[in-house]
């Protein structure tokens, strides 16, 4: 309930700031400016500007909404499948949330999205990955060789990790690698994720990762190095492994298997949170390295003024944030079945 609350929260903020506060006209930036009075108003019949503002609202939502009530005559603009006929006009249906259209190319902005979807997820999920693996491996390290030359380093270098800003680490990081040293790396600053070959087709380019991955990688391998090692210090001074000591038990089974186990609910929380935050945080990262993703789509629409598009980019990013976190309440449980009792 929580979750549809923060949700139909995100949605009102975004339908009054680009339909009430915003001063431009959304039918003149689909059209142009040069576009006749009558093709206006047709366009502003299809937006819904011609009802009072809470109606606007309402239609909004019911487009935005996998179930609503629509006209028998907008199958092809909504792309549903009826459920319950209301009569000759309208009826129940089940459909892809309707977005609106892009003011530059028409074409429907879940379609777009869509389309730079699998470029930002493979980003975030690789990033995610090699922070989580190397992240908690450096903060078991930092925990077991406590106020060793080990654990210095370590807390030092995720402080610098979180010290750093991404669209800096980006920069240099391209500069560096893709500009400077490109001879010997191999790598440029700009690459597509794809190839296309005339034989074998469509072909993922796996080095053009290499660059952005590190860079998102950065900051959330430094957060959950601090994380892991706070929380294995806690664990490691808990009477339980201590008893697991005295039983004879080999100092590799007590850390991976009793403490590594109960110190990774905190770590959980932040490697959950940062994954849907590289998912929308990767804007500028993209950006940097021309990547297609929802990031770079949604940049381009700002400088664009092609509202739809960023509206449905925070709308859908909002969404996934939301069932990310619901998922990792689930994992929560696996994790620690003590969970399960409140």
């Amino acid at each position: 309930m929580n979750s549809f609350l923060v949700l139909l929260g995100v949605v009102t903020l975004v339908f009054f700031l680009f339909f009430v506060l915003l001063p431009a006209d959304p039918a003149r930036l689909t059209m142009g400016q040069r576009s006749d009075a009558k093709t206006i108003e047709n366009v502003r019949k299809e937006l819904y500007l011609d009802k009072p503002l809470p109606t606007q609202f309402g239609l909004y939502l019911n487009d935005l909404s996998p179930l609503g009530i629509h006209y028998k005559s907008d199958k092809e603009k909504y792309e549903y499948a009826s459920l319950l006929n209301l009569g000759d006009k309208k009826t129940i249906a089940i459909k892809k949330p309707y977005l609106r259209r892009s003011y530059q190319s028409k074409i429907k902005v879940w379609d777009l999205l869509m389309d730079a979807f699998p470029g930002t997820l493979i980003l975030a999920f690789l990033s995610i990955i090699i922070a989580t693996i190397v992240g908690i491996f450096l903060g078991i390290v930092a925990a077991v060789k406590h106020n060793s030359w080990l654990d210095t380093t370590a807390i030092f270098t995720s402080v610098l990790g979180i010290s750093a800003p991404s669209f800096f680490a980006g920069i240099l990081i391209a500069y560096l690698f893709g500009f400077l040293l490109s001879d010997y790396t191999g790598l440029g600053i700009i690459s597509p994720l794809w190839d296309y070959d005339p034989i074998l087709g469509k072909q993922i380019r796996l080095k053009s990762l290499i660059l952005p991955v590190i860079t998102l990688s950065i900051r959330p391998m430094a957060i959950i190095t601090q994380i892991t090692r706070t929380a294995m210090l806690d664990v490691l001074n808990q009477d339980y492994i201590r008893t697991a000591y005295a039983k004879g038990l080999r100092k590799k089974a007590v850390i991976w298997k009793h403490a590594l186990r109960n110190a990774l609910n905190p770590v959980v929380t932040s490697v959950s949170g940062w994954f849907a935050e590289l998912l929308a945080g990767s804007f500028f990262i993209e950006y940097i390295f021309g990547w297609k993703g929802i990031g770079k789509v949604t940049v381009d629409a700002l400088n664009k003024f092609d509202f739809p598009v960023v509206m449905g980019s925070v709308i859908f990013t909002a969404t996934f944030f939301i069932v990310i976190n619901i998922l990792v309440d689930f994992l929560y449980a696996i994790i620690d079945p003590r969970i399960k009792n409140y």
